[in-house]
Protein backbone atom coordinates (compact mmCIF):
# COMPACT_ATOMS: atom_id res chain seq x y z
CA UNK A 1 0.00 0.00 0.00
CA UNK A 2 1.45 3.48 -0.36
CA UNK A 3 0.03 6.75 1.13
CA UNK A 4 -2.66 8.94 -1.19
CA UNK A 5 -4.61 11.74 -0.47
CA UNK A 6 -7.66 9.96 0.64
CA UNK A 7 -6.62 6.41 2.06
CA UNK A 8 -4.13 4.55 0.71
CA UNK A 9 -3.86 2.92 -2.74
CA UNK A 10 -2.65 -0.88 -4.10
CA UNK A 11 -0.41 -0.68 -6.68
CA UNK A 12 -1.92 -3.68 -7.97
CA UNK A 13 -5.05 -2.81 -7.80
CA UNK A 14 -4.36 0.29 -9.30
CA UNK A 15 -2.39 -1.80 -12.42
CA UNK A 16 -4.97 -4.35 -12.74
CA UNK A 17 -7.81 -1.65 -13.04
CA UNK A 18 -5.31 0.42 -15.85
CA UNK A 19 -5.62 -3.01 -17.52
CA UNK A 20 -8.96 -3.31 -17.62
CA UNK A 21 -9.60 0.04 -18.08
CA UNK A 22 -7.43 -0.91 -21.82
CA UNK A 23 -9.81 -3.62 -22.78
CA UNK A 24 -12.82 -2.17 -22.10
CA UNK A 25 -13.57 1.33 -22.08
CA UNK A 26 -10.40 2.67 -22.86
CA UNK A 27 -9.87 0.28 -26.53
CA UNK A 28 -13.39 1.67 -27.09
CA UNK A 29 -12.28 5.07 -27.22
CA UNK A 30 -9.34 4.61 -28.79
CA UNK A 31 -11.01 3.08 -31.61
CA UNK A 32 -13.71 5.50 -31.89
CA UNK A 33 -11.14 8.22 -32.20
CA UNK A 34 -9.23 6.40 -34.77
CA UNK A 35 -13.23 5.98 -36.40
CA UNK A 36 -13.76 9.86 -36.17
CA UNK A 37 -10.49 10.77 -37.74
CA UNK A 38 -10.69 11.53 -41.53
CA UNK A 39 -8.79 9.41 -43.72
CA UNK A 40 -6.61 12.13 -45.18
CA UNK A 41 -5.48 12.64 -41.76
CA UNK A 42 -4.80 8.98 -41.57
CA UNK A 43 -2.87 9.43 -44.12
CA UNK A 44 -1.16 12.61 -43.65
CA UNK A 45 -0.15 10.98 -40.37
CA UNK A 46 1.40 7.85 -42.43
CA UNK A 47 3.53 9.66 -44.45
CA UNK A 48 5.24 11.31 -41.79
CA UNK A 49 6.07 8.71 -40.01
CA UNK A 50 7.31 7.10 -43.40
CA UNK A 51 9.79 10.14 -43.71
CA UNK A 52 10.72 9.70 -40.05
CA UNK A 53 11.29 6.08 -40.46
CA UNK A 54 13.34 6.63 -43.25
CA UNK A 55 15.38 9.29 -41.60
CA UNK A 56 16.22 6.85 -38.59
CA UNK A 57 16.70 3.71 -40.55
CA UNK A 58 18.25 4.87 -43.35
CA UNK A 59 19.21 8.78 -43.37
CA UNK A 60 19.79 9.89 -40.13
CA UNK A 61 19.11 13.70 -38.84
CA UNK A 62 21.22 14.89 -41.16
CA UNK A 63 19.31 14.14 -43.87
CA UNK A 64 16.25 15.71 -42.42
CA UNK A 65 15.68 18.27 -45.68
CA UNK A 66 17.36 17.21 -48.43
CA UNK A 67 16.46 13.06 -47.78
CA UNK A 68 18.21 10.37 -47.67
CA UNK A 69 21.24 8.99 -50.06
CA UNK A 70 19.42 6.80 -53.15
CA UNK A 71 20.73 3.66 -51.17
CA UNK A 72 19.11 4.79 -47.69
CA UNK A 73 15.96 5.06 -49.55
CA UNK A 74 16.04 1.39 -51.12
CA UNK A 75 17.23 0.12 -47.51
CA UNK A 76 13.98 1.93 -46.65
CA UNK A 77 11.70 0.39 -48.66
CA UNK A 78 11.80 2.59 -52.05
CA UNK A 79 10.81 1.53 -55.67
CA UNK A 80 13.26 -0.39 -57.24
CA UNK A 81 14.30 -2.96 -59.30
CA UNK A 82 16.96 -5.24 -57.44
CA UNK A 83 17.94 -3.48 -54.26
CA UNK A 84 21.53 -5.59 -53.78
CA UNK A 85 24.02 -8.12 -55.61
CA UNK A 86 25.95 -7.10 -58.55
CA UNK A 87 25.27 -6.16 -61.85
CA UNK A 88 25.92 -9.73 -62.85
CA UNK A 89 23.99 -11.07 -59.80
CA UNK A 90 21.74 -8.67 -58.78
CA UNK A 91 19.31 -9.56 -55.81
CA UNK A 92 15.70 -8.19 -53.99
CA UNK A 93 14.40 -5.46 -55.26
CA UNK A 94 11.17 -5.98 -57.16
CA UNK A 95 12.66 -8.27 -59.61
CA UNK A 96 13.18 -10.42 -56.69
CA UNK A 97 10.20 -10.69 -55.34
CA UNK A 98 9.91 -7.94 -52.90
CA UNK A 99 6.68 -6.44 -54.08
CA UNK A 100 5.99 -5.06 -50.85
CA UNK A 101 7.78 -2.15 -52.08
CA UNK A 102 4.73 -1.56 -54.54
CA UNK A 103 3.39 -0.34 -51.56
CA UNK A 104 5.97 0.99 -48.92
CA UNK A 105 7.37 3.46 -51.67
CA UNK A 106 4.16 5.73 -51.30
CA UNK A 107 4.90 5.80 -47.73
CA UNK A 108 8.41 7.37 -47.98
CA UNK A 109 10.01 10.98 -49.77
CA UNK A 110 12.96 12.34 -51.10
CA UNK A 111 13.10 15.55 -48.74
CA UNK A 112 11.56 17.87 -47.08
CA UNK A 113 10.02 19.88 -49.71
CA UNK A 114 8.73 16.29 -51.67
CA UNK A 115 6.75 15.70 -48.41
CA UNK A 116 5.32 18.96 -48.00
CA UNK A 117 4.29 19.25 -51.94
CA UNK A 118 2.51 16.06 -51.88
CA UNK A 119 0.70 16.53 -48.25
CA UNK A 120 -0.74 19.93 -49.36
CA UNK A 121 -2.17 18.15 -52.08
CA UNK A 122 -3.48 15.33 -50.48
CA UNK A 123 -4.83 17.31 -47.93
CA UNK A 124 -7.14 19.44 -50.22
CA UNK A 125 -8.20 16.44 -52.32
CA UNK A 126 -8.12 13.62 -49.76
CA UNK A 127 -10.81 15.12 -47.70
CA UNK A 128 -12.86 16.52 -50.60
CA UNK A 129 -13.15 13.02 -51.94
CA UNK A 130 -13.72 11.49 -48.73
CA UNK A 131 -16.91 13.30 -47.77
CA UNK A 132 -18.09 12.28 -51.62
CA UNK A 133 -17.22 8.66 -51.13
CA UNK A 134 -16.59 7.97 -48.08
CA UNK A 135 -13.40 6.67 -45.69
CA UNK A 136 -13.77 3.51 -46.49
CA UNK A 137 -13.22 4.20 -50.43
CA UNK A 138 -11.03 6.48 -49.82
CA UNK A 139 -8.74 4.63 -48.15
CA UNK A 140 -9.16 1.57 -50.99
CA UNK A 141 -9.23 3.91 -53.79
CA UNK A 142 -5.39 5.39 -52.28
CA UNK A 143 -3.47 2.15 -51.68
CA UNK A 144 -4.92 0.64 -54.83
CA UNK A 145 -4.06 3.43 -57.33
CA UNK A 146 -1.03 3.68 -55.40
CA UNK A 147 0.06 0.39 -55.63
CA UNK A 148 -1.23 0.77 -59.68
CA UNK A 149 0.71 3.85 -60.00
CA UNK A 150 4.02 2.07 -58.43
CA UNK A 151 3.61 -0.75 -60.64
CA UNK A 152 3.19 1.81 -64.04
CA UNK A 153 6.54 3.58 -62.60
CA UNK A 154 8.39 0.46 -63.14
CA UNK A 155 7.29 -1.24 -65.74
CA UNK A 156 7.81 1.53 -67.87
CA UNK A 157 10.51 3.74 -66.23
CA UNK A 158 13.93 4.15 -68.36
CA UNK A 159 16.43 2.48 -66.35
CA UNK A 160 17.81 1.49 -63.15
CA UNK A 161 14.89 4.63 -61.39
CA UNK A 162 14.85 4.64 -57.84
CA UNK A 163 10.87 5.53 -56.25
CA UNK A 164 9.38 7.13 -53.74
CA UNK A 165 6.60 9.63 -53.11
CA UNK A 166 2.84 9.24 -52.21
CA UNK A 167 2.17 11.31 -55.69
CA UNK A 168 1.14 8.45 -57.99
CA UNK A 169 -1.63 7.73 -54.86
CA UNK A 170 -2.53 11.16 -54.69
CA UNK A 171 -3.19 11.31 -58.83
CA UNK A 172 -5.21 8.56 -57.94
CA UNK A 173 -7.13 10.69 -55.30
CA UNK A 174 -7.22 13.20 -58.44
CA UNK A 175 -8.81 10.88 -60.56
CA UNK A 176 -11.62 9.82 -58.33
CA UNK A 177 -12.45 12.90 -58.01
CA UNK A 178 -12.79 13.73 -61.66
CA UNK A 179 -14.55 11.24 -62.04
CA UNK A 180 -17.14 11.79 -59.37
CA UNK A 181 -17.37 15.21 -60.40
CA UNK A 182 -17.96 13.72 -64.17
CA UNK A 183 -20.69 11.70 -63.02
CA UNK A 184 -22.87 14.88 -61.72
CA UNK A 185 -21.62 17.22 -64.70
CA UNK A 186 -25.35 18.63 -65.10
CA UNK A 187 -24.56 19.72 -61.86
CA UNK A 188 -23.41 23.37 -62.21
CA UNK A 189 -20.57 22.96 -58.43
CA UNK A 190 -19.49 19.61 -60.35
CA UNK A 191 -18.72 21.18 -63.89
CA UNK A 192 -16.64 24.10 -62.03
CA UNK A 193 -15.03 21.51 -59.82
CA UNK A 194 -14.30 19.49 -62.71
CA UNK A 195 -12.20 22.49 -64.82
CA UNK A 196 -10.55 23.37 -61.77
CA UNK A 197 -9.29 19.65 -61.30
CA UNK A 198 -8.48 19.31 -64.79
CA UNK A 199 -6.51 22.69 -64.81
CA UNK A 200 -4.49 21.49 -61.90
CA UNK A 201 -3.78 18.11 -63.62
CA UNK A 202 -2.73 20.06 -67.31
CA UNK A 203 -0.42 21.99 -64.69
CA UNK A 204 1.30 19.01 -62.78
CA UNK A 205 1.57 16.84 -66.11
CA UNK A 206 3.61 19.69 -68.38
CA UNK A 207 5.54 20.02 -64.83
CA UNK A 208 6.28 16.47 -64.37
CA UNK A 209 7.33 16.20 -67.95
CA UNK A 210 9.25 19.43 -68.37
CA UNK A 211 11.20 18.94 -64.69
CA UNK A 212 13.46 15.83 -64.92
CA UNK A 213 13.26 13.86 -61.96
CA UNK A 214 9.40 14.02 -61.24
CA UNK A 215 8.00 10.71 -62.24
CA UNK A 216 5.88 11.79 -64.43
CA UNK A 217 4.85 7.59 -65.34
CA UNK A 218 3.78 7.05 -61.87
CA UNK A 219 1.11 10.27 -61.88
CA UNK A 220 -0.68 9.18 -65.10
CA UNK A 221 -0.69 5.55 -63.86
CA UNK A 222 -2.65 7.12 -61.07
CA UNK A 223 -4.69 9.34 -62.43
CA UNK A 224 -5.97 6.84 -65.20
CA UNK A 225 -6.44 4.12 -62.35
CA UNK A 226 -8.25 6.86 -60.21
CA UNK A 227 -10.97 7.56 -63.23
CA UNK A 228 -11.57 3.64 -63.19
CA UNK A 229 -11.47 3.58 -59.25
CA UNK A 230 -13.78 6.86 -58.66
CA UNK A 231 -16.28 4.77 -61.72
CA UNK A 232 -16.15 1.95 -59.72
CA UNK A 233 -16.78 3.30 -55.84
CA UNK A 234 -19.46 6.09 -56.98
CA UNK A 235 -21.50 6.00 -54.03
CA UNK A 236 -24.57 7.06 -56.25
CA UNK A 237 -25.84 3.31 -56.81
CA UNK A 238 -27.34 1.03 -54.51
CA UNK A 239 -25.51 -0.24 -51.83
CA UNK A 240 -25.29 -4.11 -52.91
CA UNK A 241 -24.43 -3.10 -56.57
CA UNK A 242 -21.78 -0.76 -55.35
CA UNK A 243 -20.02 -3.29 -53.55
CA UNK A 244 -19.86 -5.03 -56.38
CA UNK A 245 -18.81 -2.63 -58.25
CA UNK A 246 -16.42 -1.51 -56.06
CA UNK A 247 -14.60 -4.87 -55.34
CA UNK A 248 -14.76 -5.60 -59.26
CA UNK A 249 -12.97 -2.43 -60.14
CA UNK A 250 -10.47 -2.26 -57.30
CA UNK A 251 -9.67 -6.19 -58.32
CA UNK A 252 -9.37 -5.29 -61.49
CA UNK A 253 -6.55 -2.62 -60.94
CA UNK A 254 -4.72 -4.73 -58.44
CA UNK A 255 -4.46 -8.03 -61.21
CA UNK A 256 -3.25 -4.53 -64.08
CA UNK A 257 -0.54 -4.04 -61.99
CA UNK A 258 0.80 -7.77 -61.05
CA UNK A 259 0.50 -7.87 -65.00
CA UNK A 260 2.81 -5.05 -65.44
CA UNK A 261 4.88 -6.01 -62.79
CA UNK A 262 5.66 -9.35 -64.24
CA UNK A 263 5.67 -7.78 -68.04
CA UNK A 264 8.51 -5.71 -66.84
CA UNK A 265 10.38 -8.29 -64.08
CA UNK A 266 10.47 -11.16 -67.41
CA UNK A 267 11.97 -8.11 -69.27
CA UNK A 268 14.49 -7.71 -67.00
CA UNK A 269 15.28 -11.41 -66.13
CA UNK A 270 15.95 -11.74 -69.71
CA UNK A 271 18.49 -8.89 -69.67
CA UNK A 272 19.47 -7.09 -66.42
CA UNK A 273 22.05 -4.48 -68.61
CA UNK A 274 18.22 -3.06 -70.06
CA UNK A 275 18.37 -1.42 -66.75
CA UNK A 276 21.93 0.61 -67.95
CA UNK A 277 21.61 1.64 -71.32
Amino acid sequence: MIPAPVGHQCPECVAEASREYRKGPGRQIAVANVKSTSVAKLLLIAIAIGYVWELIVAGGPGSLFQGPSGQALIDAGALVPYSGGTIAQPTGGIVGGEYWRLLTSIFLHAGIIHLALNAYVLWIFGTTIERDIGRSSTLAVFLVTGVFASATSFAFAPGFVVGVGASGAIFGLVGAFVAHSYLRRSNLLAQARLRSALSLLIINLVFGFAVRGIDWRAHVGGFVAGLIAGFAVDPSRPPAIRRVAAVTGLVALLVGAAALVAFRSAQISADPSILFT
